[in-house]
């Protein structure tokens, strides 16, 4: 239900939905003036405080070190560097216990002091930040390590640059400081209200819009009035409100303080962006300040120490990486019995099993309870289905469902009902008559989503670069037929002379496949063919005579290969006539070869060799070969005709 309260400042105000009142136990610590902490023996600075990629290390082992400077650099654009709290000796770069629910370790810079806390050479201070481009601003402040100090450690780069599509037109600073136990941002703007105003304006500047609301719960008087000193005194144009609003937890929620201050619902799954606003915390506005006015890296914050459980509560201000057990000391130690040890309050802290963690970023409190304050609930009882969690959740969700389906790892049911719209307050658990510890059941169902998430990201990673590199061999082998083709392209003929060569060798293949079928065909003849012009037949019973005519160039070349193969015998040939001469002459001239080969029929051969041996003249016997080895023949002679047989001659 909405309604509206009209406080001396005019400022009308909302009411989200739920909210639990809670003693808030403030007077323990907020008593006295905020004290430095004394400076620790050993610094364990962990290389990510802060949401998205940890930080890298830019310094070695042995390494000396100067206040300010940067111990690691930021990895990817939602990340944060870490510098160096104090001077003194790098000792060791391993994994150290951090504060953090699942009490693992991360990796640590750990760093010797020498005393004498010296300071690094430190960027120019921009005290024109109003001449200054946002974008200038941003990059002071993302250099100097600045994230979220309400607890969620967002890099504040990131969150001041929204972009040109959600333009803002209002920015809320968070000072309610709602959880029980805690005073540091009390104290903070008791003591550094200019401070924290000149941040604002440096806020204002970068993301171009005049309206600013800081929304202080009405349990820190002290606190109200200074800020709107401040305010008046900074800016007096008027654009910085201080309002004051009513105590109930948890208005300090981001999503619920907007809705108290503007009226606007933050949508589901969604940032304040998309609704024109930016929601910052004091603390680092603050440190804002000191960035870019001053050119100091956040090395140090407030921190609350408290609980009935230690001698005396304080706040400090604390250099980032000290020991917890260094400031439970300077609180005077523990008295009577500890019960609990919680970083940050007792509703959305997480406990802790050592004090040997260091401070963080994100760590504002350190809280030491007795058995009276965190006193054992016993076992849960089945739920009685009362719906008081549903009357209280801040959230407007249904914790009941929430917790049916966590508990039987129905992840998908838990989606389905806004899971991750859950801001962890624990009011549920608060007012559930049960004991269920109904946060713890939504903090391992929302691990399970993101390790499922993480899968299948994974999963779908892998895809990728499978379908990637199927792609790039396909490509590879185009590439590769493309180049052998522009090759082959390059080699193969292209007209003129080439084009010659080409005609020459396919008459050439072509001759010789006539040939072939020549050879394979019975009596010489071309099957479908007419003899050819001029030759003369060769019969087996006649011989061809010497007195033919010329015009016949077979004929002719017949008898003067007989007139050779006479005179290769020894015998004397009987002259050729010159016309027979000249026929041969001109055939073999004009390319007509019809010397006897293999592949004649047995009937040529023989009616040339009786041809050949009707004109040979008759010799004495005495002149005769005696046998067919003395008879002298080359190879081409062997080759150009058959042997004669013992009866022909």
């Amino acid at each position: 239900m909405l309604f509206s309260v009209l406080n001396p400042h005019r400022q009308r105000l909302w009411h989200f939905h739920g909210g639990v009142h809670l003693p808030d136990e403030k007077a323990l610590s907020n008593a006295a003036s905020s004290v430095a902490a004394p400076l620790p023996a050993q610094l364990v600075v962990p290389l990510q405080q802060h949401i998205g990629a940890p930080s890298q290390p830019c310094v070695t082992v042995g390494e000396q070190v100067k206040k300010g400077q940067p111990l690691a650099k930021p990895q990817g654009y939602v990340s944060a560097p870490v510098h160096a709290p104090s001077s003194g000796t790098v000792v060791a770069i391993e994994p150290r216990q951090i504060p953090h629910p699942s009490g693992l370790s991360a990796l640590c810079v750990v760093i010797e002091t020498d005393g004498e806390d010296a300071w690094a050479e430190l960027p120019a201070p921009l005290s024109d930040f109003e001449q200054q481009e946002p974008a200038a601003l941003r990059e002071r402040i993302r250099q100097s390590g600045i994230v979220g100090m309400g607890g969620a450690s967002f890099p504040s780069s990131v969150k001041l640059n929204p972009g040109p599509d959600q333009p803002i037109d209002t920015l809320v600073i968070n000072g309610a400081e709602c959880e029980p136990y805690i005073t540091c941002d009390d104290l903070l703007m008791r003591e550094r209200a200019a401070d924290i105003v000149d941040g604002i304006r440096v806020m204002l500047h970068i993301l171009g819009t005049g309206r600013c609301l800081v929304g202080i719960e009405d349990n820190k008087p002290e606190a109200i009035a200074a800020m709107r000193q401040a305010a008046e005194q900074g800016d007096p144009s008027g654009r910085i409100k201080v309002v004051e609003i009513p105590t109930l937890y948890p208005s300090g929620g981001e999503k619920q303080l907007i809705k108290i201050l503007t009226g606007k619902e933050v949508p589901s799954h969604g940032i304040p962006a998309q609704i024109g606003i930016v929601c910052q915390n004091v603390g680092t506005a603050c440190a804002v300040a000191d960035a870019v006015l001053r050119g100091r890296p956040l090395i140090e914050r407030y921190v609350t120490v408290t609980g009935r459980a230690v001698e005396k509560p304080q706040n400090y201000r604390v250099r980032i990486g000290t020991p917890a057990a260094d400031l439970v000391a300077a609180s005077g130690g523990y008295t009577g019995e500890l019960e609990k040890l919680v970083v940050g309050g007792p509703m959305m802290g997480f406990r802790i099993d050592t004090d040997g963690v260091p401070v963080t970023k994100a760590a504002n409190c350190i809280l030491a309870l007795t058995p009276g304050e965190s006193p054992d609930p016993g076992e849960p009882q089945p739920c009685i289905r009362c719906g008081r969690c549903a009357e209280v959740c801040p959230a407007n969700l249904l914790p009941q469902q929430l917790y049916w389906h966590a508990r039987a790892k129905d992840l998908d049911k838990v989606q389905d009902y806004n899971l991750f719209d859950c801001i962890e307050c624990g009011c549920c658990a608060v007012v559930c008559p049960s004991h269920i510890p109904l946060v713890q059941y939504y903090r391992y169902a929302k691990t399970e989503s993101w390790a499922r998430e993480r899968e299948k990201r994974a999963a779908e990673h892998a895809r990728e670069r499978h379908a990637a590199k199927e792609a790039r061999l396909e490509r590879l082998e185009r590439e590769k037929k493309a180049k052998l083709r522009k090759k082959k392209e390059a080699v193969a003929p292209k007209g003129g002379k080439d084009d010659d060569k080409q005609a020459a060798i396919k008459a050439a293949r072509e001759r010789a496949a006539a040939k072939k079928r020549l050879a394979q065909q019975p009596d010489g003849q071309q099957s479908g063919s007419a003899p050819t012009a001029g030759a003369t037949e060769v019969k087996p019973e006649i011989a061809v005579p010497y007195g033919k005519p010329a015009g016949a160039p077979a004929s002719a070349m017949t008898e003067a290969r007989a007139a050779e193969q006479q005179a290769a015998q020894g015998a004397v040939p009987k002259p050729v006539p010159d016309e027979v001469a000249r026929a041969a002459a001109e055939a073999t001239a004009a390319g007509v070869d019809n010397a006897p080969s293999p592949s004649k029929t047995q009937a040529q051969t023989q009616a040339q060799t009786q041809a050949q041996t009707k004109a040979q003249p008759q010799q004495p016997q005495a002149e005769q070969p005696q046998t067919a080895e003395a008879q002298p023949q080359t190879a081409e002679a062997q080759e150009g005709r058959p042997q004669a047989t013992a009866g022909q001659r």
